[in-house]
């Protein structure tokens, strides 16, 4: 195999060597230089359409667009000359001629191409006096809205579907100022990965009905996570505000997904912000669920273990980390794990080899049968044996034969909700869902890959006889520090938008940068009645975490801050090693008061 030919060039006065057949465009970003450009997409054909990505070769006779022009042994390139400058201030000139002035109510404000190289590049007011054209907003379908009069035809959604998707829908129609585009009169997008329109789109032209008028780009935090809509493992990024997922897009990775999320996983998040969620641990008293101590919780699901096979019913949702402590409770009592997936029709991007929607539903059914998990779709408690202890990990059990649990002589549910049609459970232990913890899922290619955490994993400690909280817990008073604004008293200033929900200094908010352990509630009055939350330890420290923190999630600085109005002291992880079968977790709360007249937990 012969070795790649490699092309020497000078790119703003950087030199860099690049593979021969390389474009311009290309180069530039291996030498750290941005060329402006709208039609280019590394995932699209070349159209060239644009003219925003004009650069200056010496020794050219004219300008020459670097997304279609293939690099040359010793070029010399100039991106930001005064010729390139004023021909790419002329198309922004020419591509804001009808554009309105949107950006207050656009979606794309914030994150958008059109806005940052007019800042950058554009010229500082308009010559254009005549009224600006108007076309109505169209519903293209599926979860697409074409807002026409902000489109600059740059044709990335036309090509995708030509090209990637092979659904020939979309078509440049008209001519001059009055094209636009359109869809077929007898199709909608509403093909399995259509709305990868909305992602390509450099400006606010195609939108979300999803996410329409939900959030700010600004206000959004992004965490690299993995699509749990199905086994194919896709890269995305999960975009949260207030500890509320707002939306999934996709992150690029060119060995599982390249650029593209189909629309079932992107749509495939509102579950994660589930209201009812279980907010606290709780036993069996009277036959009624009870909130406890976790001390009390996790004592009472030891005594249904032990001595008794345990069959563990997990769910392809849960991580590898997850599923592999709970094969640890199989192992050791001799039992038996299952679980089952939901399934669908297969759905291929026709452009983008082996990347499709899977049949699978699940993002780890391949880490759960590597684990030693039998897959049982139709009878999933075929393997529970009378006198078992029933443990029931993240499956909700709708659908599910569920009359072979009346055999088992206890049940223990882990999970985020409560499954349906279960006896009592003697223990019920709340965990963290896939946005709340960090860990691991395997894909249908044995491809092992980390998700982050995106949100915090909140657990409040209920006592029993006393109601449990709601979801999430209710706002409390922001205790400020007289470090806030020198010269001015601590409580004078009010938290700025931003500050309020997540302070990015350490001034703003009585929180300091140490594992969170327990939170105390600033409140005026006496506390001592109120259930307790608890804040979930993050990776620091993680060296004495027991090895089911996994289950109960890791809240870690940055989202205690996001809290109102609570204290962290420091000190080590609250969850300790699991050092036998009799504690299902060793997971202990402790809570330090602050001294006497201390406004921080420095």
């Amino acid at each position: 195999m012969s070795a790649t030919k490699m092309v020497s060039l000078t790119i703003e006065g950087r030199a860099v060597s690049v593979p021969e057949g390389t474009t311009i465009l290309e180069a530039a970003k291996a030498a750290g230089v941005l060329v402006p450009h709208y039609c280019y997409h590394p995932g699209l054909p070349v159209a060239g359409v644009c003219r925003m990505c004009l650069v200056e070769v010496e020794k050219f006779p004219k300008l020459a667009p670097s997304c279609a022009t293939a690099v040359g042994e010793g070029q010399v390139v100039h991106v930001y000359s005064e010729k390139a400058l004023e021909a790419r201030k002329g198309v922004l000139e020419l591509l804001l001629i009808n554009h309105p002035l949107d950006c207050p109510i656009c979606d794309q404000a914030g994150e958008c191409e059109l806005q940052d190289y007019t800042f950058q590049e554009g010229r500082a007011d308009s010559r254009y006096r005549e009224p600006k054209r108007f076309n109505p907003v169209e519903d293209f379908g599926g979860d697409v809205l074409y807002v026409t009069n902000r489109c600059i035809l740059c044709t990335r959604c036309v090509r995708f579907m030509d090209d990637v998707h092979e659904a020939p829908v979309l078509c440049v129609s008209e001519r001059g100022d009055r094209a636009v585009i359109s869809k077929a009169a007898d199709a909608d997008l509403t093909q399995p990965w259509a709305a990868n329109v909305i992602d390509l789109c450099p400006v606010g032209a195609l939108v979300s009905k999803d996410f329409l008028n939900k959030a700010r780009a600004w206000e959004l935090d992004r965490t690299a996570s993995v699509c749990p809509g199905c086994s194919q493992g896709c890269n995305a990024v999960l975009e949260t505000r207030d500890n509320v997922v707002m939306r999934m897009k996709p992150r690029p990775n060119d060995e599982v997904n390249h650029f593209y999320l189909c629309d079932v996983g992107r749509l495939d998040y509102h579950w994660m912000n589930r209201p009812d969620r279980i907010e606290s641990p709780k036993i069996r008293l009277a036959d009624v669920l009870s909130p406890v101590d976790w001390e009390i919780a996790l004592g009472q699901a030891a005594e249904a273990l032990r001595g008794r096979r345990a069959y563990v019913v997990a769910s392809p949702h849960l991580s590898n980390e997850a599923l592999f402590l709970l094969k640890r409770i199989v192992t050791t009592t001799g039992g038996e794990g299952a679980f089952r997936c939901a399934t669908g029709p297969e759905a291929a991007l026709p452009g983008v080899e082996d990347l499709a929607l899977r049949a699978d539903r699940a993002p780890n059914v391949r880490g759960a049968e590597l684990l030693g998990f039998t897959r049982r779709d139709t009878d999933l408690l075929a393997g529970l044996k009378p006198g078992d202890a029933l443990v029931v990990a993240g499956d909700l059990m709708d659908g599910a034969d569920v009359r072979r649990a009346a055999d088992a002589a206890a049940v223990i549910v882990v999970g985020s909700t409560l499954p349906v049609g279960l006896p009592t459970p003697v223990a019920v232990l709340p965990i963290a869902n896939v946005a709340e913890e960090e860990g691991t899922f395997t894909n249908l290619r044995g491809r092992v890959q980390r998700f982050l955490q995106a949100k915090a994993a909140l657990v409040w400690r209920g006592r029993v006889g006393t109601r449990s909280p709601t979801w999430p817990p209710p706002p409390v008073r922001r205790v400020m520090t007289a470090r806030s604004r020198p010269g001015r008293s601590p409580r004078s200033r009010r938290p700025s938008r931003r500050s309020r929900g997540c302070p990015t200094t350490r001034s703003d908010c009585a929180v300091r940068p140490s594992p969170a352990r327990g939170w105390r509630d600033d409140r005026s009055g006496s506390d001592a009645a109120r259930p307790r939350p608890l804040a979930v330890p993050h990776r620091d420290g993680r060296e004495d975490a027991g090895h089911l923190h996994h289950l109960h999630g890791r809240g870690g600085l940055h989202h205690a801050r996001r809290a109102e109005g609570v204290r962290v002291d420091s000190g080590s992880p609250w969850t300790e090693s699991c050092r036998s079968l009799g504690t299902l977790s060793g997971a202990r709360r402790r809570r330090q008061e602050l001294p006497e007249g201390r406004d921080d937990a420095r």
